[in-house]
């Protein structure tokens, strides 16, 4: 770590306070107004933090109101100035520089205005995001999930963004920024930070689209911030609040009635538990997860496709076929599927409907430079749901099912018969999971989600 532990601080009586009797000393200084129905607590929730009802709640009712000045981001802190003025050179991919440029500073600031905040993340060790464990585990426990995989790239880009953009802009900022101190360590453990904490409000609707403008044309999503108090909430799928934006605040609102002593829980979107555990670094047991997901690599789709071809013909017309899916699929990566059915299930149609295609139907899609789709996005969507996959073409049906199998031994503990069982095992007996490491069990807890849903697609798409 760069810099020593933050020490909390004395209040006026003499006494030292903890760091969470600071924040909420801070919150009540910059006007963050917390309901009397809810406390905070590390005690009774389901992960570190979190918030739990002191009452009964009912539907509608506002738990805690921050201003917006309170908000940490670019335009709020203490060196903004510079990082408007200079913006034109924090450019990157992943659009966070600026934020990370103000945690950088205010973090190691003893002057910071949201030191009672930031002093809640002394060392960022509760950060256990999968970038954070050593390659080996990553491929070991992780393997088949996708994981190990966007692990690379984002440690890849975290340091080609620091090396290309952050260490020489804080290099010519002597004054605010030290290489000794802001190293690229602090600054992966802040971008962890980020993704675990950070918040990013909704893109404003445009009442009357401008006609001329290009539909395809997608505006920048609006930059991360950190949001006090709200962060404070842990994640379910079942959540029973929301975080609301308003022009002068945010607002966390229940949005189902909560009982005395339950805990309070917001929602970080719909995701899926290896996305829960790559960006923040734990999961939900199996199998609470209504947003559990698995992908089908859109390369096994193709490496079932070519197996079995006899002709050279046949194999050059697979290939041509590939080539043009390629490039309508721009290089999306996989069909995704949930536990209701194919979540990219119009890519999934076009894959199909084309490399199932006749030399002389093909030749004629070429022409026509693709078709008018005849079948309406809800037909495709029912076709590709759980209830419509068992109804398809016998052709498709069995890429599919073969796809499949083909994920499933990229996990690696063996064929795909009988591996679920002992897994299944392992999840229902409490004590045996309690014995394994919480890294241990969160590999569990993606792999098992993602293998019971390719062997319910397994199941669908028996010939």
């Amino acid at each position: 770590m760069a810099t020593e532990p933050k020490r909390t601080k004395i209040d006026d009586g003499g006494s030292q306070l903890g760091p969470l009797e600071t924040f909420l000393q801070w919150c009540n200084r910059v006007g963050l107004v917390l309901s009397n129905k809810v406390y905070v607590s590390k005690e009774g929730t389901v992960s570190e933090y979190g918030m739990l009802a002191k009452d009964n709640i009912e539907e509608g009712e506002v738990l805690f109101t921050i201003p917006r000045s309170a908000l940490l981001h670019q335009g709020t802190t203490k060196v903004s100035a510079l990082l408007e003025k200079e913006k034109s050179s924090l450019e990157s991919p992943s659009g966070w520089v600026p934020l990370l440029l103000a945690l950088l500073y205010e973090y190691t600031s003893s002057q910071s205005h949201w030191e009672p905040y930031l002093s809640l993340w002394t060392d960022f060790k509760t950060l256990d995001h999968p970038m954070f464990w050593s390659k080996e585990e990553r491929g070991r426990l992780l393997r088949g999930t996708g994981i190990p995989e966007a692990v690379d790239r984002d440690l890849a880009n975290i340091r080609k963004e620091y090396t290309d953009v952050v260490l020489p802009f804080i290099t010519q900022h002597p004054d605010l920024w030290n290489p000794s101190t802001h190293t690229l360590e602090l600054y992966t453990q802040l971008v962890a930070f980020v993704m675990a904490y950070s918040f990013q409000e909704p893109q404003e609707e445009e009442e009357e689209a401008d006609e001329d403008e290009d539909e395809d044309e997608e505006k920048a999503p609006n930059p991360p911030m950190m949001v006090p108090m709200a962060d404070m909430l842990n994640h379910v799928s079942n959540h029973n609040a929301n975080l609301e934006f308003t022009p002068d605040s945010l607002k966390m609102v229940c949005v189902r009635p909560i009982h005395k002593d339950e805990e309070v829980f917001n929602t970080y979107g719909q995701m899926a538990n290896w996305q829960l555990l790559h960006m923040y670094g734990f999961t939900e047991p199996y199998p609470s997860n209504s947003n559990d997901t698995a992908d089908i690599p859109h390369t096994n789709l193709y490496k079932v496709a070519t197996q079995g071809i006899q002709s050279d013909l046949d194999r050059q017309l697979v290939e041509e076929q590939w080539k043009m899916l390629c490039q309508m699929m721009q290089d999306k990566g996989a069909f995704v599927f949930g536990k209701q059915g194919c979540l990219t299930d119009m890519e999934l149609h076009t894959a199909l409907k084309v490399l199932c295609m006749s030399k002389d139907e093909f030749s004629e899609f070429k022409e026509n430079e693709g078709w008018e789709e005849d079948d309406e996005e809800d037909e495709i969507s029912l076709a590709f749901s759980s209830e419509g996959l068992p109804e398809l073409k016998a052709s498709w049906k069995k890429l599919i099912h073969e796809a499949a199998r083909l994920t499933l031994r990229s996990y690696g503990n063996g064929e795909e018969e009988g591996v679920t069982d002992s897994d299944r095992a392992l999840i229902e007996n409490k004590v045996a999971l309690a014995g394994l490491s919480t890294r241990q069990q969160n590999a569990l807890q993606v792999q098992y989600g993602q293998k019971r849903i390719l062997y319910r697609l397994m199941e669908l798409t028996k010939s």
